[in-house]
């Protein structure tokens, strides 16, 4: 399974790919997607639909994930990021990819351990991980990290979607699970 991780921004879009072989990781390439810091929005969220759309023809990836959008202080560079993701999710779906979506602290649960991980754990947990020579960017490690996440979700995710239906229907009554 090759995943392609993608870290979304509107001044940089991070993406990671690796494989997962069994329960081995290999690391594939990872990098950034930069649209400038200056320009109107809809020209930058191109270059990002562009962007990712190369990394997939060019790495193959059979699924990918990305980060969910958080609640900044400011409202309008939330709405702004999650134009950024639109744009990446549109590239992906468009070449067919199922795409995992996860929070910043799922990830850093998953790569460091503790949802509260900082930037600098991620960076170097990642280069554990996936054997690398130095630190990737921090944008960069944050996409390997959500490729990393999903490598170890996914096979949670499909057994308890074979088993989903075995189990009894749980249903509510007044608020309690009867």
């Amino acid at each position: 399974m090759i995943i392609l991780g993608i870290d979304p921004g509107l001044r940089t879009t991070g993406f990671g790919v690796i494989e997962k072989q069994g329960n081995r990781l290999r690391y594939i390439a990872s990098g950034t997607i930069k649209t400038g810091t200056a320009g109107a929005l809809p020209p930058r969220l191109k270059v990002i639909l562009s962007g990712v759309g190369e990394i997939v023809s060019s790495y193959q990836p059979t699924c990918a994930a990305i980060e969910k959008v958080f609640v900044n202080v400011n409202p309008q560079s939330t709405l702004l990021l999650g134009q950024a993701r639109g744009a990446a999710i549109t590239a992906l779906v468009g070449a067919d990819l199922d795409v995992a979506e996860y929070t910043p602290a799922q990830v850093k649960q998953a790569v460091v351990g503790t949802g509260k991980a900082v930037k600098a754990q991620v960076q170097d947990m990642v280069a554990r991980l996936l054997k690398l020579p130095g630190l990737p960017g921090t944008d960069a490690a944050d996409a390997l990290g959500i490729a990393i996440c999903h490598a170890n979700s996914h096979d949670a995710l499909a057994l308890i979607g074979a088993l989903s239906p075995a189990l009894p229907a749980l249903h509510m009554k007044n608020g309690r699970l009867v």
